[in-house]
């Protein structure tokens, strides 16, 4: 549809006056801002515990494995998620289902293959281990990246639920932003750990059953579970694609591909996740925590991924965003809410409810992950350290951070497609990190200088490829137009509030000019010759990680690694560790099994343990 009229617009707004909160959803939405304050209040004023960063970043060594499987699984979860994937599988089909399933396999590369190597070696900052197996230089270079990523996406992170909550509201954007930010820096900088922790398993409940609740009422509302396969059937958002075409936008291989490199990176190589898992006592426990977490994750990603199946269904041949009711994909979810739950005391307030939550527990742990990287690597060096000065300085930074968030969203409100731009935006250098790690654990001949290059190279190929892959994108020679829907059926299905949108609306709607036989690349095919700048951005990541192997495996025979250089062999995956010739794996002098070695307290002589 094309343009809309300032008075039909108007009139839109008027028709859809009773997709509103009530004075009921304003309460349970209070509430929960209430309870995530308070709960920062209570572990910064009231909980006894001591004032150091041990006990500000990972709660005194003492977490539970149940609490921190859900943080991580609640954490995962952001506004982002919870608003733009039940969007894209409404727009674009069922194909995002694999990048969920990519867990299972994800999950043993944690349990086997990561989180051995940072608890043997007593790590706190994933970004120490790098210093330990290169250099510092190193470590520098990658934390450097994290912190631009922080800069780049918690903007977006806390924006996306305020979009949610004007949608139905009608309050302005920016005045949610700024009061949900405040709230959220108020209990990360007063609680730390355990207030994120404590508030993430309060925030998982509400979207657990939220997310579960919309998938009972939408069913029904859409005619029963057979009614909802048929018409998503009929809609083609089960045909699931299985061809190599690196173009197509979301394929089996692209999305499961993809998963397990951005699972990987997400839980086991960020700081903001390993920060939590190394907080429990022992790798056991830790263990634990992982396996909980991925089946709890799968499920609820399920039903996420299911909703925007349920909600096509609804919407099948009556389109809100044809008739002009919604604007864009990721404001299709909070209409549908109102629509099915609307006429339910505080049903859409738990909803919203539900979006902040997600996007509040993503938001604080990565504050506060944040806030330690800053410090230990930023702040430290310069200042005469004191615990005292370190988490007052800390706690500056969270704040600063806050205020960043808010102004953010100023940017981030001129963004089309929030998933996209997510995975655009992370893949200049996520792939680039996560192959850095992987490169340290894998492969022993690699030394800082190869890692470096490595990383350089991944990361200005990529952003070469991007920018011109956006250059397309503006030029028309990419267009992600989305699966077909109509507007035939409204009166046959009652839909009066989307009907009555098309008879305002349909004197001002003129078809889209199109332009016979041209070249483009879109969602689905090509007729365009295969370039490199057509690659799917869900492919980025995968690319990144597999550009510092190609640099750097070749390299590693230019740079060799001094012969005499003692490797300590627990930096290793344990895997490659049956292929090193150390004295550690003689008989007589066993590596330790990783079971054996709880999160010790004891510091090794300039080493930098303690920082987080």
């Amino acid at each position: 549809m094309s343009g809309i009229s300032s008075s039909t617009a108007a009139t839109l707004a008027e028709t859809a006056k009773d997709l509103r909160f009530s004075l009921t959803d304003y309460i349970v939405f209070i509430l929960m801002l209430s309870t995530s304050a308070g709960i920062g209040a209570y572990f910064g004023f009231f909980a006894k515990s001591k004032n150091t960063t041990d006990e500000y970043l990972r709660g005194g060594k003492k977490m539970k494995p149940w609490p921190i499987a859900i943080s991580l699984v609640s954490s995962q979860l952001s506004g982002v998620a919870i608003m733009s994937i039940p969007a894209e599988t409404y727009t674009f089909g069922f194909n995002i289902i694999f990048m969920v399933l990519a867990m299972v396999p994800v999950l043993p590369i944690l349990i086997y293959i990561i989180v051995p190597v940072f608890y043997e070696n007593n790590v706190t900052n994933c970004y120490e281990y790098l210093e330990r197996r290169f250099n510092k230089r190193t470590r520098q270079l990658v934390t450097g990246t994290f912190i631009m990523n922080q800069f780049l996406m918690l903007p977006v992170y806390m924006f996306v639920p305020s979009l949610a909550f004007s949608q139905v509201t009608g309050f302005n954007i920016h005045l949610i932003n700024t009061v949900v930010s405040s709230v959220c820096v108020f209990y990360t900088m007063l609680g730390g750990i355990k207030a994120v922790v404590w508030t993430d398993v309060v925030q998982a409940g509400v979207m657990l059953f939220s997310v579960v609740l919309v998938g009972i009422l939408g069913t029904q509302h859409a005619g029963g579970l057979g009614t909802v396969l048929d018409y998503a059937s009929e809609g083609g958002r089960f045909n699931f694609d299985f061809r190599l075409d690196p173009r197509i936008r979301q394929a089996f291989w692209t999305a499961f591909s993809t998963g397990i490199l951005l699972w990987t990176g997400k839980i086991g190589l960020d700081q903001s996740c390993v920060q939590r898992i190394v907080s429990l006592p022992s790798y056991t426990e830790a263990k634990k925590s992982l396996t909980i977490a991925a089946i709890g994750f799968i499920i609820i990603m399920f039903f996420n991924c299911f909703a925007g199946i349920i909600m096509f269904a609804r919407y099948f041949g009556c389109d809100p965003m044809k008739a002009g009711l919604v604007s864009k994909p990721d404001k299709m979810m909070p209409f549908f809410i109102q629509d099915i739950m609307g006429n339910l005391m505080g049903m859409p307030g738990v909803f919203i409810s539900c979006v902040f939550s997600a996007s509040l527990s993503s938001l604080s742990a990565n504050l506060n992950s944040l806030a330690g990287v800053v410090y230990f690597d930023y702040i430290k060096p310069y200042i005469r350290h004191t615990e005292a000065r370190a988490n007052a300085s800390m706690k500056l930074v969270v704040v600063a951070m806050g205020a960043y968030c808010i102004l953010g969203g100023f940017f981030v409100v001129n963004f089309t497609s929030i998933l996209q731009t997510v995975m655009t935006i992370t893949g200049i250098n996520t792939g680039a990190v996560v192959g850095v790690f992987l490169l340290a654990m894998f492969v022993p001949r690699c030394n800082g200088k190869v890692a470096m290059t490595g990383f350089l190279f991944s990361v200005v190929t990529m952003l070469w490829l991007i920018i011109n892959a956006q250059m397309n994108f503006k030029a028309g020679l990419i267009k992600y137009d989305v699966l077909p829907n109509g507007l035939d059926q409204c009166e046959a299905r009652g839909m009066d509030v989307i009907l009555n949108a098309i008879n305002q609306t349909s004197l001002n709607t003129t078809p889209a000019p199109t332009t016979p036989n041209k070249q483009v690349t879109n969602a689905f095919d090509s007729n365009r010759d295969f370039s490199v700048y057509d690659i799917s951005f869900y492919w980025y990541k995968m690319i990144g990680a597999l550009l510092v192997f190609v640099w750097a495996i070749p390299m590693s025979y230019v740079w060799k690694t001094d012969e005499n250089e003692k490797q300590n062999p627990t930096l290793f995956s344990p895997f490659v560790r049956k292929f090193l010739q150390t004295p550690g794996n003689s008989k007589n002098n066993p590596v330790l099994e990783p079971e054996e070695l709880p999160l010790k307290d004891t510091k090794e002589p300039n080493s930098s343990v303690n920082e987080a």
